[in-house]
């Protein structure tokens, strides 16, 4: 078992494998986009791989590959068969924002797939294009209802974004009554790659409760899993649930069981550290496995006790602003 030196268990790894998105919503990114990484840049597939078989065997049992949108990454299904092969992993699941997701639905079913996290902050075909700056709203609603078809769990993640789509709560919301899916409302972060100034929050998860009490007075608060970043709540009558994740407030950092590796192969320890121990470059200057991990378990064990700290140690000149198409979103 993996352990930090906060007497934290580690078994969840967030593998990016790629920064590149097809979609650009504001929150994210600018509009002309990001500095794309190069391919020499990115990680292989094989050094993520590699990376990955390594953390499994010392006690990662769950791998999320996020992006960018990982999606647009070639040949995608390689990587993700490869990994739903590695003995000792017990799940393997994906964030996607859900545009080129749907016909590839069946095959992530066929490898073991049973939970995707689709990005979907609205409801509204028009405030989906303002946010996005893209007109894909029905291909992502045509993955949805793909997921759905095909018995996968699907948990929605929407950023509640004051003066954007504060309207969309209760209509995501309302997702639940007739649909099993987990509709997640999530906190807005400063990670927009500088893509407009980050006003500070606005709505945390306490004014998200509050909303949407006002519809659901007699919403009833679940008990929640181990490790659990959100505050999950049932609506009676409804087959779904609703989740609220404290992602700027960090009020679970202290069971936190993730770690990150971000396209270029840098492992965070934390969403908001800067980096703390490249796994490319180590891997590419002919590192063996046995170093590798020596690498890994000194980096676990210099772990920041929470996100506040984490940022706090940042250089001063590197604020927390990134794009979480850089770090795995």
């Amino acid at each position: 078992m993996l352990t930090d030196n906060h007497g934290r268990k580690i078994n969840y790894l967030r593998l990016a494998v790629t920064d590149r998105c097809n979609l650009r919503c504001f929150y994210c990114m600018p509009e002309e986009g990001l500095n794309w990484l190069s391919r020499k840049e990115l990680m292989t597939y094989e050094e993520m791989l590699q990376t990955c078989s390594l953390l499994v065997k010392m006690g990662i049992e769950k791998i999320r590959v996020t992006g960018g949108e990982p999606f647009v990454r070639k040949d995608i299904m390689q990587l993700l068969t490869s990994l739903s092969d590695l003995p000792g992993l017990n799940e393997l699941t994906i964030t996607t924002n859900g545009v080129l997701t749907a016909p590839f639905v069946p095959e992530l079913k066929k490898i073991g797939v049973r939970s995707v996290n689709l990005s979907l902050d609205t409801l509204d075909p028009n405030r989906f294009f303002t946010i996005t700056r893209r007109d894909e709203f029905s291909r992502v609603m045509e993955t949805f209802h793909e997921l759905l078809k095909h018995d996968i769990e699907v948990k929605i993640n929407a950023v509640v974004m004051d003066g954007k789509n504060t309207q969309d709560i209760i209509p995501l919301a309302e997702l639940t009554k007739e649909l099993p899916v987990k509709v997640r409302f999530i906190e807005e972060m400063p990670f927009n790659g500088e893509g407009h100034v980050y006003q500070g929050l606005q709505w945390d998860y306490i004014r998200i409760l509050a909303e949407i009490k006002q519809k659901y007075p007699t919403i009833e608060k679940l008990t929640d899993p181990a490790n659990s970043t959100s505050y999950n709540y049932q609506i009676p009558g409804h087959k779904g649930s609703v989740g609220i994740i404290a992602a700027y407030s960090r009020t679970f950092c202290g069971t936190c069981n993730r770690v990150r590796i971000t396209p270029q192969g840098t492992l965070k320890t934390c969403l908001y550290d800067n980096g703390v121990l490249n796994m490319k470059d180590l891997m590419r200057n002919g590192v063996k496995d046995t170093d590798l991990q020596a690498a890994l378990l000194d980096a676990f064990n210099h772990r920041f006790k929470n996100g506040w700290e984490a940022e706090h140690n940042r250089n001063i000149n590197d604020p927390a602003h990134e794009s979480m198409a850089t770090i795995g979103g």
